[in-house]
């Protein structure tokens, strides 16, 4: 994958960029859109190396072997200013664009850009969209500003349309099976951990790398089986101790959630008769026994109950309610 700067993909992009690089068109302003997991972040410091490499092997090519590429690949490079919420689902606010916007007027430290990486821009502030409006509007001739965000939309129409749009996609469920066992993972495992991901390079070598998570997904589909056997009382119990603790409880909850969804949607798929792949592939049996038990009006309702709960729970709703009221709206009988 060394023509494709080592990335899983999204080949248009790559040749993109690096056209604009090598007849010296880059744009002021690019947005990564995709969700999370895709290799928004990868292929936006690529982008970056390829840059600023002081000893470019060929145009719109990086070394990724010197000083400068690596500080880049590890973010922590003088003329890279990472801007990004304390953690994912919090808030970008508008004081870390507005310390970001006098360092942008000064001249590039080592490189021929000074550059900014806006990561998970769609949890920007409205305050703090608008301070970016205003230095996408008045960016300097030699910086570059890289957003990444789950989807264009989100973001105000103004910002987009000073951006040059890269929306990416996932490459085959195939293709990342197959560039996981080319890391020593096993067949089953390797096809396991490319439909959970999506098809997401990114997501994919995370779970790969992480079996507490794998573990987390095993004991909360576990849970999702003994609940839809359960009584009211259960259930009731079961949500108090989901949301029994404050921040750390509410992440866990939030990743139960997308846990639960991807179960669900496989279910609803199923009901549906469609022919699409199903994410949670080591669960077959039980996936088509449950389509078999519930309609699909039925399904899609936990389908979407799950979406909203997600959203809900972004805005601070109680979690302990949340998951109470979601969990009596199951069916059950089954």
């Amino acid at each position: 994958m060394t023509d494709n700067w080592e990335l899983l993909g999204h080949e248009w992009a790559v040749d993109m960029l690096r056209q604009h690089i090598s007849r010296d068109a880059a744009r002021h302003a690019y947005l990564f859109t995709g969700p999370p997991g895709l290799g928004r972040r990868s292929l936006a410091l690529r982008f970056a190396q390829a840059l600023n490499c002081p000893q470019p092997p060929a145009p719109g090519e990086a070394c990724r072997k010197c000083r400068t590429c690596k500080q880049i690949e590890a973010m922590q490079y003088p003329d890279l200013a990472v801007v990004q919420a304390e953690k994912e689902g919090g808030v970008l606010k508008v004081e870390q664009i507005r310390e970001l916007q006098h360092s942008l007027s000064l001249a590039p430290y080592q490189g021929k850009y000074r550059l900014a990486l806006f990561l998970r821009f769609q949890e920007a502030n409205p305050s703090a969209a608008n301070a970016l409006l205003k230095t996408l509007e008045e960016a300097p001739a030699q910086v570059i500003l890289l957003l990444t965000a789950d989807n264009a939309e989100q973001l105000l129409p103004t910002i987009v349309s000073r951006c040059e749009v890269m929306r990416l996609r996932p490459p085959s469920i195939e293709s990342v099976q197959a560039y996981l066992q080319e890391r020593d993972l096993d067949g089953t495992q390797a096809g396991l951990i490319a439909h959970l991901s999506g098809g997401r390079p990114g997501y994919a070598l995370r779970l790969m790398q992480d079996k507490a998570a794998l573990e987390f997904r095993q004991t909360r589909l576990d849970d999702l089986q003994r609940l839809l056997k359960s009584t009211r009382r259960e259930r009731f119990t079961y949500a108090e101790k989901l949301t029994d603790r404050k921040n750390e409880a509410k992440e866990r909850f939030r990743e139960t959630l997308l846990v639960w969804l991807t179960y669900w949607r496989d279910v609803m798929l199923r009901a549906a008769q469609a022919d699409t792949p199903l994410v949670n592939i080591d669960r077959t049996d039980e996936i088509e026994a449950l389509a078999a038990r519930v309609s699909l009006p039925e399904a899609r309702g936990v389908v979407t109950d799950l979406e909203r709960a997600l959203d809900r729970l972004e805005k601070n709703v109680n979690a302990r309610l949340l998951a109470e009221v979601l969990l009596l709206d199951w069916p059950t009988k089954l």
